[in-house]
């Protein structure tokens, strides 16, 4: 027989989940706050929990997809005992640091923690499209790993209960900037007579040529070495410039590129303008 498992929390991640542990022939508990969510996975064959605690109890790994850090304190502050002995696996999304007081929380409530951090949207959970990053308690992540998996695929990145919300949030800090350059590109087209659509495909084509330098940025901010014969600091802040000139004069807002060209200033004056712009990174700060 397969494995039970519980999940609390119905949101479109945590009814995904669920749906995913059906469809493999676990018995699947599940809990939230507004019953009413639960009636589609009830007809599907899960059981509803009348309390997150009943939830916790009924099962040896419970995965836990709420709103936010806070809303997941609380259910584990709410649950006390029936949490020990369970291997708890924490999908919300948060901070490290939200991370690692949910592990101590956990700890000491006599259960395990493992944080997962999901990068698929709830139609592609479980799907090859569906990868799953994985911290904290190394044993829970072997133990569960099969039932884990089916989720989508899963790597486990060590036993510090933040790392993969670090990298987490790393991931969308990245993604939020492109798609802030995209829409500040948009706006600045729509403002010469280009519609979104027109501008959009050699825009990708420009942005997937340049995909390579991220890495050739990676190596020089691992190694912190920053000498370029090519793209330097000094030229770049030249063309910041005229790209602030042009959107000013479009009446374009540009808030989310000036502050970059802030920090390109900023390093020139401190004498670095012929570094690489990977250089910028020393700006924002968080060097070891």
């Amino acid at each position: 027989m397969n494995a039970p498992v519980s999940v609390i929390g119905l949101g479109n991640l945590g009814r995904a989940v669920a749906r995913v542990f059906l469809a493999a022939g676990h018995p699947t508990t599940v809990w939230n706050r507004s019953a009413g969510k639960a009636a589609e996975l009830v007809a599907a064959g899960a059981t509803s929990a009348p309390t997150a605690a009943e939830a916790f109890a009924a099962s040896p790994l419970v995965v836990v997809a709420v709103l936010d850090p806070a809303a997941a304190r609380d259910v584990l502050a709410g649950v006390g005992e029936a949490a020990r002995g369970r291997a708890v696996v924490n999908l919300t999304s948060g901070g490290p640091d939200d991370a690692r007081t949910l592990a101590e929380q956990v700890a000491g409530q006599g259960a395990d923690y493992l944080h997962g951090a999901v990068y698929a949207v709830p139609q592609t959970l479980g799907t090859d499209d569906s990868t799953v990053n994985y911290s904290g308690a190394a044993h829970v992540h072997e133990e569960w790993r099969a039932v884990l998996d089916l989720l989508g695929k899963g790597t486990f990145l060590g036993p510090d209960a933040g790392r993969a919300s670090a990298f987490d949030m790393a991931i969308l800090a990245g993604m939020y900037g492109m798609l802030s350059g995209f829409l500040h590109a948009a706006a600045m087209g729509r403002a010469g007579g280009i519609d979104a659509a027109e501008l959009t495909p050699p825009l990708v084509s420009w942005l997937t040529g340049i995909f390579p330098a991220l890495s050739m940025f990676a190596d020089e901010i691992d190694r912190g070495d920053y000498a370029t014969e090519e793209s330097s600091l000094d030229m770049n802040r030249s063309g910041l410039a005229t790209i602030l000139r042009a959107s000013a004069s479009l009446g374009v807002a540009a808030p989310t590129l000036q502050p970059f060209q802030d920090l390109v200033d900023r390093q020139v004056a401190e004498g670095h303008g012929a570094a690489s712009l990977a250089r910028v990174v020393e700006s924002f700060g968080g060097g070891g």
